[in-house]
């Protein structure tokens, strides 16, 4: 992919770059600037980066037009460099429409960054500080394909406990994460996923009914935590909190499960306010870019990763 604009329009687009952009790399790989222009390779790689945040960040379908006006680059090239991604399988056309979304692959690279983020020891001791505290298993969990995916777990000293491996999927309308994830949706986008969610029945507890499950969403919505008493396994109980992007979306959950016998609906909300403490430094180790790092080094872990 190659820039075709003359550098005086790079520098004006540049110019006209909105504050929430992210910010200009301080280093190119390992060697410092000197204040030159980079190189017009990196620009370009730079710019597809941006599309890719601007059209995850819109959380539905963009048009070139929307994406040109809000990074501030011409459509000629915009229109190219979401093309260009859309070849090489990072972003899609939502069906029936020419608007961008993001791709199947896309959301598996961002899903193996999370995997891989979560599995560091930093974020790992954080899962081991929320079991040393509760005495129970916990887990991270995100939404991906009207699914719910673990993507680390910790567990309990006890000697019989459930066992999750990371990548483990379960429903998302009986699980603490699952219904945590479903109560943050904007209403648009709940009513599309329920349409395409098979509600299914896995205990007596089980919430089959769309409306009473709707219900039960807007106490969690209020509440900030959920509770999965006996509703996808018969005598495991569990309660999770959400982890929040920089956003301020709640893109990941954070859980505790536990045998009823030991850990009753009522006993798991007594963990809330740990598991809201041990969210917060998610939020700072997972989600959020550490300080001082470049859009080029950023791009450079995503490709190791993916």
């Amino acid at each position: 992919m190659t820039e075709s604009e003359s550098p005086q329009r790079n520098r004006k687009e540049q110019a006209k770059a909105p504050t929430s952009a992210p910010r200009k790399p301080a280093k190119s790989g390992n060697k410092r600037t000197t204040g030159k222009e980079p190189p017009s390779s990196a620009k370009s790689t730079l710019k597809a980066l941006q599309i890719l945040e601007a059209v995850v960040a819109g959380g539905r379908p963009v048009s070139v037009a929307e994406l040109s006006s809000g990074l501030a680059y011409s459509k000629p090239t915009t229109h190219r460099i979401a093309t260009f991604l859309e070849e090489q399988g990072y972003l899609e056309r939502e069906f029936g429409s020419r608007r961008f979304i993001a791709s199947q692959r896309l959301i598996e690279l961002a899903l193996n960054v999370l995997i891989a983020a979560a599995q560091r020891p930093t974020r790992r001791s954080i899962l081991n500080w929320v079991v040393e505290q509760t005495g129970e298993t916990c887990n991270i969990g995100v939404m991906h394909n009207g699914e719910l995916v673990y993507i680390d777990r910790v567990e309990s000293h006890w000697p019989l406990g459930l066992r999750f491996e990371p990548g483990s999927r379960v429903p998302l309308h009986c699980t603490a994460i699952g219904k945590l994830v479903l109560s943050q949706l904007p209403e648009e986008a709940l009513t599309k996923l329920l349409g395409t969610l098979r509600l299914a029945r896995y205990t007596d507890n089980t919430v089959t009914d769309q409306a009473e499950l709707r219900r039960r969403l807007e106490e969690i919505s209020r509440a900030g935590f959920s509770i999965d008493n006996q509703e996808f396994m018969s005598g495991v109980v569990c309660v999770a909190v959400p982890i929040f992007d920089a956003s301020g979306r709640a893109c990941a959950g954070l859980a505790i499960s536990a045998p009823e016998a030991r850990m009753s609906a009522e006993r798991a909300e007594e963990h809330v306010a740990v598991l809201r403490a041990a969210a917060a430094q998610m939020q700072e180790t997972i989600l959020a870019s550490p300080p001082g790092r470049s859009p080029a080094e950023e791009a450079e872990e995503l490709v190791k990763t993916g």
